[in-house]
């Protein structure tokens, strides 16, 4: 289930730049984005949260308060920093940029020693890279603008930290929770972000709540509970890895819907990530079953040692 949730995750997330590009087209502003995307959501889980959790669930405050802190810290200032950085430069070379994180990711783990670069996750970081700048370098040539270029590595590198600080939290909150919690902290941060730079614009019609509500629903709520759970299941880098079908999601959403094409070199691109997906997928089964034989040989003598203390009983 592991992989199936980050996949279903990058999804979700690959809708978001459709949705927000139509929420834009309706009057939306980014920062209007961002804060009702973030506190919409947070009052939704949060809702839900508290008419299904159980007495006794809580977990200890701090993890409580990493939890908000990933969301303030983190993904606001991620969010934050992405949207600047759209606002010069082109979408396809924005994601370019942004989709090393997978990259800093896997890099960084293994050099904190909280993963282990195996060949299969070599070979499949490698397609997962290799296809990404297919798809968004086969969209033709793009304008540079260096302080978007900054802006979004600092989002990429931003993200690279939220994964690793999640992946220490996820194992000691549930999703649902820990949802819940990261949402409202950046739901907090880009308030007060609001009521320093003089508030929002809400002046926007029906269709641009329509895309809000697509955006908090199928692009924030879902696909962070979606990646927290695979997270927890699969470990950051590959997590991370997974995460790089987004851009093939997007392209092909947008070749649907905003009539844009998709040309050979894309579509090349596309099954590069997917192959990356199969190699993982590979590799995770071929170790579960050596595990499972491991431990059927290990239990074997023990099960023959107890009859035979039995029977000298």
């Amino acid at each position: 289930m592991g992989p199936a949730l980050c996949l279903l995750s990058a999804v979700c997330f690959g809708a978001l730049g459709i949705f927000g590009k139509l929420a834009f087209e309706a009057g939306v502003s980014p920062d209007a984005l961002l804060l009702i995307r973030f506190g919409l959501a947070a009052v939704v889980l949060g809702a839900f949260l508290a008419f299904r959790r159980s007495p006794g669930t809580t977990p200890p405050r701090r993890f409580l308060a990493a939890a908000i802190g990933l969301g303030a810290l983190g993904y606001a200032v991620q969010a934050t920093l992405y949207f600047e950085a759209l606002t010069r430069m082109d979408a396809s070379l924005l994601s370019l940029v942004f989709y090393l994180y997978p990259l800093l990711v896997t890099v960084t783990a293994v050099a904190l020693g909280r993963d282990r670069l195996t060949a299969g996750k070599v070979a499949a970081l490698l397609a997962a890279s290799g296809g990404v700048m297919l798809v968004l370098l086969g969209a033709g040539g793009v304008a540079i603008d260096g302080i978007g270029v900054t802006l979004a590595f600092a989002s990429a590198l931003t993200y690279t930290a939220y994964i690793l600080f999640s992946d220490r939290v996820v194992q000691r909150m549930p999703p649902l929770l820990l949802t819940t919690m990261v949402l409202a902290g950046a739901a907090a941060a880009l308030a007060v972000r609001a009521l320093v730079t003089g508030g929002v614009d809400l002046g926007f019609g029906a269709t641009g709540w329509f895309w809000l509500a697509c955006i908090v629903v199928v692009s924030t709520v879902l696909p962070i509970m979606a990646f927290f759970a695979g997270l927890r299941r699969t470990g950051p880098s590959t997590a991370a890895i997974l995460s790089t079908f987004e851009p093939v999601v997007t392209a092909v959403l947008a070749s649907m819907l905003l009539h844009e094409s998709l040309t050979v070199t894309q579509l090349a691109g596309g099954l590069l990530v997917l192959s990356s997906v199969v190699v993982l997928q590979r590799k995770r089964g071929v170790g579960r079953r050596r595990v499972d034989a491991e431990d059927r040989a290990g239990r074997e003598p023990r099960r023959r040692g107890s009859r035979v203390a039995t029977g000298q009983g």
